[in-house]
């Protein structure tokens, strides 16, 4: 009688204590989207890949008036002179092609280096957040399906985006 009892009291105390624990759940992608900072550094790199478009526009314009040019004065150049300059020509082509290539990869190498960093500071920021306001558990939910079921009281996603976006403001 004595280890029933004790067995009772044990699983009162187990389910009284899973009771207890607090968990949320946030739609990730919901709160990295509408992130202000996130959205700040999208309409950043916008600007950025639309003034790299005109320079490389502007440049591709400019390269293809002189290859137009050397064509028409290649019809008159002996053939040695024409391939020489014709090389020059294809030279600064792939220089062009290369610069392009390059700074393109930069613009993305910067982007992505800023979007990896807001990804750690949300983590961090709903870190914080579970602890502050006493969470055992918040939980992501994505197309992946990490949450596949929460019910509507445990979700948190516009509170934590909320406070994510209050707390930039801040800054």
């Amino acid at each position: 009688m004595k280890n029933i009892f004790i067995v009772v009291l044990a699983i009162a105390t187990l389910v009284s204590c899973e009771q207890s624990l607090k968990t949320g759940f946030i739609d990730n992608s919901e709160v990295i989207n509408n992130y202000q900072e996130k959205l700040d550094i999208e309409a950043k790199y916008k600007a950025k890949i639309e003034a790299f478009q005109k320079r490389t526009d502007s440049t591709s314009r400019a390269f293809q008036m002189e290859a137009q040019e050397f064509q028409l004065k290649a019809q008159n150049l002996p053939d040695a002179q024409a391939q020489k300059e014709y090389q020059a020509l294809s030279q600064k082509q792939q220089m062009l092609q290369q610069r392009i290539q390059f700074e393109e990869q930069q613009i993305q190498q910067e982007s992505q280096v800023e979007i990896d960093s807001l990804i750690s500071k949300v983590k961090g920021f709903v870190s914080e957040y579970g602890k502050n306001n006493g969470y055992a558990y918040i939980f992501g939910s994505n197309e992946g399906g990490s949450v596949m079921y929460g019910s509507e009281e445990n979700e948190v996603t516009q509170i934590i985006l909320d406070a994510l976006n209050a707390e930039y403001k801040k800054d």
